[in-house]
């Protein structure tokens, strides 16, 4: 699955990067990402695959236990639940 951001997300971010606030335009309540989730919005970019993005975190992370996919995979599902990301075009599911 490769994902992009959703056309309709307005972004801020703090000036060091560490924190970013995102909200649907039709959304009321704005979500705030920061650490691990602020990174993996900055990997989501409509080219990297779901499987790139994880296996960047397993290395900047070193993720040994291998706990952090199924981590992923939530939070990528909450991203999309909210609007926040959807799969880029002919992207496969």
């Amino acid at each position: 699955m490769v994902w992009k951001r959703g056309g309709l997300v307005a972004e801020a971010r703090t000036e060091h990067q560490g924190r970013v606030a995102l909200l649907h335009l039709d959304a009321t309540q704005p979500v705030v990402l920061e650490g691990t989730a602020a990174t993996i919005w900055d990997l989501i970019d409509g080219r990297r695959t779901q499987e790139s993005i994880l296996a960047e975190l397993e290395a900047t992370f070193e993720d040994q236990a291998g706990q952090m996919q199924s981590q992923v995979e939530r939070f990528l599902a909450s991203l999309e639940a909210q609007r926040l990301i959807e799969a880029a075009p002919n992207a496969s599911r």
